[in-house]
């Protein structure tokens, strides 16, 4: 690799987490952006994923999670991006080359479900927020079990729109960053 598309990628990893970090921001003036934010904010990865060493995804991430947690108001968006939608992106990638579809199901279900407990947990002990522990115990456990399904299904449409969208960045955007290459 030369040292013109090294420095063409490091560019890259720098401008996609500057956006994630930006997405990010955003959805704190959009009450409804809390997961739609992350999920914008990991599709930036993609690029990363197609352009460059897998390393380098991680480190873009790492990078905007870390201004994310300090630079963005709304707790529980920036830690589902830290956490849950951010990672998928590279662990996606190994989940897909598993041989077996009930296991790779299997496998992005046991992600999403871990994480978003990790998650959760993280929001309810070590960092407390009154209104989201009022939401728990007011909705009881039903509603809490309705929120977790309702979030798997968003999770698969997640997975699929990342799929999608590493189609259209190979056949439409990636020609045109022809300096990568």
């Amino acid at each position: 690799m030369g040292r013109r598309t090294r420095t063409s990628r490091i560019a890259l990893c720098g401008v996609l987490g500057a956006l994630s970090v930006a997405i990010l921001s955003m959805g704190g003036l959009i009450p409804l952006a809390t997961y739609c934010a992350p999920m914008l904010a990991g599709m930036a990865l993609l690029p990363v994923l197609a352009e460059c060493p897998e390393r380098y995804a991680w480190m873009t991430w790492a990078a905007a999670s870390v201004l994310g947690l300090l630079l963005v108001p709304d707790r529980e968006l920036a830690l589902v991006y830290v956490l849950v939608l951010g990672p998928y992106p590279m662990l996606k990638r190994h989940i897909d080359r598993l041989h077996s579809a009930p296991v790779r199901f299997l496998c992005r279900l046991a992600v999403f479900d871990l994480t978003v407990v990790l998650c959760y947990g993280l929001l309810l002990v070590v960092f407390p927020m009154p209104g989201l522990m009022e939401e728990f115990t007011a909705g009881g456990t039903v509603l809490t079990a309705v929120t977790l399904l309702t979030g798997n299904l968003a999770f698969f449409v997640y997975d699929a729109a990342l799929r999608g969208m590493a189609v259209v960045y190979r056949r439409r955007l990636r020609p045109l960053l022809h300096f990568l290459h």
